[in-house]
């Protein structure tokens, strides 16, 4: 899978996404923020309304005029979690790999559940912050400390041969060429392709082998999640508040309602949600769109009790494997 920009000319000025041009300036590409969407979950099953949440959260970003999303990640909770009835990584992975495997933006990666034991939301961002650094030498911008210079990548090992040989690719490519490596490399490291009965780890730390100098752009990470994530910010004790401040005030959010819950009422208990009120992004398209109801826990009892409605919660492949795996059928999950 490979993650597609066009070319990008000239430089840019990055800036806070509260900071940036209103809608009486025209935004060109080199002016727009380029974005990775990433959502964590369980994903027990991953369903038709989280495959929704990231195609209207693309949507409602590229009509904003100020963002380019090109691409998303779907990142699911690692076993420890302990969330009753969670079946096993191994079974989630392949499901969500299957519900995504005609897209061509959206990519599963395994990195959290590879771990030890669990990860907090704040780590798995900050991994996929550092990764694309490795991989690409880029600096990406944050919410509130953007790039403001031009990004030179180093190569870690000049003398061994690059792991991943082009030979047709130029000593200077341009951004979009880099972004398109991004894709191939992050595929080739991450990306889980069903059937598999093991996973096999690619060491993310492999020498990439070229100089990449390009165009600066501005590039983020933004975390995906509905209405119900955000609201469980407010629950005291739930999160750690400094990992709030990172997610909220170094990363932000994209936020999708569900069952057409009143964001603005949510984000006024929080005073962390407040005081980065403009790094929260709320996806205002249709509120009662049909799959905003769509959740997991739905789509479990639909197959412990035969519901032939599960079709429309679950894509076919994924019902498939369900059924040749025999999960969720019986009532403990």
């Amino acid at each position: 899978m490979v993650w597609q920009l066009r070319h990008i000319e000239t430089q840019k000025e990055c800036r806070p996404l509260d900071q940036r041009e209103g809608p009486t300036r025209t935004m060109t590409e080199t002016t727009k923020t380029h974005v990775i969407l990433l959502a964590c979950g369980s994903f027990n099953p991953i369903t038709k309304g989280h495959i929704q949440m990231f195609e209207r959260a693309r949507d409602y970003l590229h009509k904003t005029g100020r963002f380019i999303v090109i691409g998303g990640i779907v990142s699911p909770v690692h076993d420890s979690y302990g969330k009753q009835g969670l079946v096993s990584s191994r079974h989630r992975l392949i499901m969500c790999q299957l519900a995504v495997q005609n897209s061509d933006w959206i990519r599963v990666d395994p990195w959290e559940c590879y771990q030890d034991t669990w990860q907090t939301t704040c780590s798995v961002l900050e991994h996929h912050r550092d990764l694309m650094k490795r991989v690409t030498g880029c600096i990406l911008s944050n919410v509130n400390t953007p790039s403001m210079t031009p990004v030179t990548g180093q190569p870690q090992n000049e003398t061994t041969q690059p792991v991943y040989q082009n030979s047709n690719v130029p000593t200077k490519p341009t951004a979009a060429k880099i972004l398109g490596k991004v894709g191939q490399s992050l595929s080739r490291i991450c990306c889980v392709r069903p059937p598999v009965e093991r996973f096999t780890f690619v060491d993310e730390n492999a020498n990439l082998g070229t100089v990449m100098r390009y165009e600066e752009i501005e590039l983020r990470i933004l975390l995906l999640c509905g209405s119900d994530l955000l609201e469980s910010f407010c629950i005291p004790g739930l999160w750690n508040e400094a990992d709030m401040e990172v997610i909220v005030g170094d990363f932000g959010i994209v936020v999708v309602p569900r069952d057409a819950a009143d964001t603005d009422r949510i984000m006024n208990h929080s005073s962390i949600l407040r005081k980065y009120k403009n790094n929260i992004m709320v996806v205002k398209d249709d509120i009662n769109h049909p799959m905003s109801v769509v959740s997991s826990t739905k789509s479990r009892l639909a197959l412990q009790h035969g519901d032939g409605h599960v079709v429309d919660y679950l894509s076919q492949p994924v019902i498939d494997y369900i059924l040749k795996s025999q999960l969720y059928i019986n009532a403990s999950g």
